[in-house]
């Protein structure tokens, strides 16, 4: 799968924030009690990199499409991100080993992401 330029940043992005977090959490804690706070920002990551490959791919797509089509098919989609982001952020909540705050974390990484993205100098 090829990914746009946009796409690997916003990877490469959601990577820098998911570490910065991490280490964040290992000068906080200072023990152990870090691990369920750092499973919970992997799995908001790893969540929020599949978001930018659905959305890379949805656009992909969607640039082929009629406009009606496209304008549907987007809104379908985000609404399939939407609930991926919502059942990840539940099994953070439901399961004691991983962080809720750990996997909303790594959730909004993919907004800060993306916000990022207006900051980097262009090619």
């Amino acid at each position: 799968m090829k990914l746009s330029d946009l796409a690997k940043k916003m990877i490469v992005s959601i990577s820098i924030i998911a570490l910065i977090c991490i280490l964040g959490s290992v000068i906080y804690y200072r023990s152990l009690y870090f691990l369920p706070f750092m499973w919970g920002v992997f799995l908001g990551s790893f969540v929020s990199i599949i978001k930018v490959f659905l959305l890379d791919h949805a656009v992909d797509k969607a640039v082929k499409m009629e406009q009606k089509l496209a304008g549907n098919y987007m809104s379908i989609q985000h609404m399939l991100r939407l609930l991926l982001s919502g059942i990840v952020l539940v099994l953070g909540a439901l399961v004691p080993q991983i962080s809720l705050w750990g996997v909303a974390a790594g959730i909004l990484a993919f907004q800060l992401a993306a916000y990022s993205l207006k900051f980097t100098p262009k090619r």
